[in-house]
């Protein structure tokens, strides 16, 4: 199966927990009518952005929300990264993916590795780590399509991470993202298209749509862009659903033409796990 249709969902995010929920399930019914096979939705999808909401809006992984995802993703019978929620697990909170399968099963449960500590004088200051815990684990899925390697938002900015993933043999990274009207102009596309071309895979994020009222206003622009470093797809900063084919025949031929993974000098230096 060398092309498939991905979707990303450009969620509108309420306060309203359950009804972020039902409506992303909606969503994901609408991509999958449309022939999508792997679905994600944006990053915090069920909870305001922000660190005086995240213990509010926690959640234990099963849980309310991904109970909810996993029933979508087996009636759909698709491949559903789950953006992210607030997780809840013994007296600490992780931002954190979850993924199910087309039975329903949880797949993959991806925990933010890097926490958005920035501090931009004037312009935007945050900090994660004042309620959040970082993930120290790596987390791929198989599908038959393709191995797919997952990151949150500001996992993004760390090149080494899609480098272990294209070592591992992902061929496409999805990041459900946030970005802000600071960093979201200067950096968002600039980040995917680097981390596609440098690895030579497909790269899609997720975000929420933009809602100007709220405290954090995310930059909207869910985007997929090829191994050519081309943008394939961008949405708008409203509420949608994006979509693109993804044909892995085009990133072999990428591949055979620039063969950077298999001239890269080992000898001299290299990029390592240090954790499985």
């Amino acid at each position: 199966m060398a092309t498939f249709r991905l979707a990303l969902i450009q969620l509108h995010v309420s306060s309203i927990k359950s009804d972020n929920v039902t409506r992303a399930c909606r969503f994901v019914q609408e991509a999958a009518k449309q022939g999508a096979k792997i679905i994600s939705l944006p990053e915090c999808f069920n909870s305001p952005y922000g660190t005086k909401y995240f213990p509010e809006y926690a959640e234990k992984i099963p849980g309310e929300s991904t109970h909810k995802l996993s029933e979508v993703a087996k009636e759909c019978s698709i491949y559903l990264i789950g953006g992210s929620i607030p997780e809840e697990d013994s007296g600490k909170l992780y931002n954190t993916c979850a993924v199910f399968g087309p039975d329903g099963a949880l797949l993959v449960k991806h925990r933010k590795i890097h926490l958005f500590d920035i501090d931009v004088p004037g312009k935007i200051t945050f900090q994660e780590s004042k309620t959040l815990s970082p993930g120290d684990s790596f987390s791929t899925f198989d599908t038959p399509y393709c191995r797919v390697g997952l990151g949150i938002c500001y996992d993004m900015r760390f090149a080494e991470l899609a480098q272990i993933y294209a070592q591992r043999g992902c061929q496409l990274l999805v990041y459900p993202g946030a970005f802000n009207l600071t960093t979201g102009p200067a950096h968002w596309e600039l980040l995917q298209r680097g981390r596609a071309v440098d690895n030579q895979v497909y790269v899609a994020t997720a975000s929420p749509a933009r809602d100007d009222k709220a405290s954090y206003v995310a930059w909207g622009h869910s985007t997929i862009v090829n191994p050519w470093g081309e943008v394939l797809a961008k949405a708008g900063t409203e509420e949608m659903i994006l979509y693109s084919d993804i044909d892995l025949n085009k990133l072999a031929e990428v591949r055979q033409q620039i063969p950077i993974l298999r001239q890269k000098r080992s000898d001299l230096y290299a990029v390592e796990m240090k954790k499985p």
